[in-house]
């Protein structure tokens, strides 16, 4: 039994080993650095989370790969998703109309960057294939990484394959929560038609996106959708929605 324990472990370690080998050591710092970002949004602090993503962006826009990625959409729909929050939440501010408008502002331009970026991004490699993923991304892939040896450069492209791959199915959703965030924007600023259509966009990019229903519901005068308690404890699987 303590053989089979022994070989397990083994394995289990060889194979998480091998898949942390295959990440590109130039932007595991800014993974890493990522990983505080839960952390902070749950206190609030929000010098801390600006901050963060912009030492996250530093990164990536060393490497013309990473320059436009889906990664760095992210990072500005976070930084509009903390203006926004700010703006709607923050007893502070929400006493001082200005603030409150620049904070929506900010929020805005976030969006816009985030929504250029990710339909960018979709335009290039949805649907593609991993051959065709290969030849758009080797011209510029290895740049930064020529002390590597050609085997580890090979999986180190191998594993962003994998990513981008990833990254298909859930850009349109990341997509999706920008539109909604930008209905909330309009709204605010009492931009309804603008509002409505930013909620509509962002439910034929998932139409199961209910934050994005319930905000134009909202503005319709309709009833709110709950989320099932069943689907709160087994929400499906993304890429089966």
């Amino acid at each position: 039994m303590s053989a089979l324990v022994f070989i397990a472990i083994f394995i289990s370690h060889k194979y998480y080993k091998g898949i942390n080998n295959a990440v590109d050591p130039r932007v595991k710092e800014a993974r890493l650095l990522y990983e505080k970002y839960n952390d902070y949004t749950k206190t609030n602090e929000f010098d801390s989370i600006f901050h963060l993503m912009d030492s996250i962006e530093a990164t990536y826009s060393k490497y013309p790969h990473y320059r436009n990625s889906y990664e760095t959409g992210v990072l500005y729909n976070n930084k509009a998703a903390s203006y926004l929050t700010m703006a709607l939440y923050m007893d502070s501010v929400s006493n001082q109309s200005e603030m409150q408008d620049s904070m929506f502002s900010m929020a805005e331009k976030m969006v816009n960057k985030s929504i250029t970026i990710y339909t960018d991004w979709l335009e290039q490699f949805e649907n593609k294939s991993n051959e065709e993923i290969k030849n758009i991304i080797e011209p510029e892939f290895y740049q930064g990484l020529e002390q590597y040896s050609v085997e580890y450069q090979e999986l180190f492209i191998n594993n962003r394959i994998k990513e981008i791959q990833e990254a298909q199915l859930e850009t349109k959703r990341r997509l999706s929560v920008s539109y909604t965030n930008m209905g909330i924007i309009k709204r605010h600023k009492m931009q309804y038609e603008e509002a409505a259509k930013n909620y509509k966009t962002a439910l034929d990019m998932w139409e199961k996106n209910i934050t994005a229903e319930n905000n134009l519901n909202l503005l319709l005068g309709k009833p709110l959708k709950e989320r099932s308690f069943i689907r709160k404890l087994f929400p499906p699987e993304r890429n089966k929605e």
